[in-house]
């Protein structure tokens, strides 16, 4: 391979007017870092120590650096492909694919810098790690690519070949719109999700530290003042059963 070839992004395929990439590909690429990004975030949050999560951080980050450069060297994409082999590919343009992973990049620096060189854990980089996460999720489950989107509205010239046609203007078939009972049962479940995503942060006593600190953030101040005196009371009930047993 020259160096000219090397550099060139994406693929020549023909019947297509821009260089593309195997979605496919991709799409299986983005489930295996949700699967482990998951797990290492997991595992942070249950035993306290950051051991995996800065190992993935780490992969995360060179990976997409490669893909920026070359995704056809790409650790996550290669072994995307070993699943996706068999399957027709499908073929989305190169250019807003390569923004998007340029703007994952950018998210992946400052947690290399701030959770792998220097270990600081707080809420606001854990925030970033599952913002990661969910566009990872979103792009692995539904084909939904938000740096793609981004690179419509900042860039000139439009990006063709996006997932799913998404990019082409058309009208919708019947069965992806909603009728009024299928918008209000689709209303209803995400405000349970969240409902039930925010008492279960809010309401239930967690073991871990990262745990706490996340719940203390949603508290009020009144809450987190009486939370500080149970813990006082609590203290102070255990010094004195200790006195009283070292009296005996």
């Amino acid at each position: 391979m020259s160096i000219k070839e090397f550099f060139a992004y994406g693929e020549q395929v023909e019947g297509y007017d821009v260089r593309v990439i195997n979605e496919r590909e991709a799409r299986a690429a983005a489930g295996i870092l949700f699967a482990v990004g998951l797990l290492s975030l997991s595992n942070a949050v249950m035993l306290s120590h950051g051991v995996v999560t800065r190992f993935f951080i780490s992969f995360f980050t060179l990976d997409f650096l490669i893909r920026v450069i070359n995704p056809s060297f790409s650790p996550s994409m290669l072994l995307g492909r070993v699943f996706v082999q068999n399957q027709e590919p499908e073929y989305v343009g190169a250019a807003q694919k390569r923004f998007a992973w340029s703007l994952g990049l950018l998210l992946a620096l400052p947690m290399f810098y701030l959770l792998v060189i220097h270990w600081q854990p707080n809420p606001l980089k854990v925030f970033i790690c599952i913002v990661c996460l969910v566009l990872l999720f979103m792009e692995s489950a539904f084909s939904i690519c938000l740096g793609c989107k981004i690179y419509n509205w900042v860039m000139p010239q439009k990006a063709t070949h996006c997932p799913g046609g998404v990019c082409e203007i058309r009208s919708k078939d019947k069965i992806q719109t909603f009728s009024f009972a299928q918008k209000l049962i689709v209303s209803l479940t995400l405000v349970t999700i969240v409902a039930a995503s925010y008492g279960y942060i809010y309401k239930i006593d967690t073991k871990t530290h990262i745990g706490r600190i996340v719940a203390e953030e949603f508290m009020s101040e009144a809450d987190f003042k009486a939370q500080q005196e149970a813990e006082y009371q609590k203290a102070l009930a255990e010094f004195e059963d200790d006195d009283d047993d070292d009296d005996e």
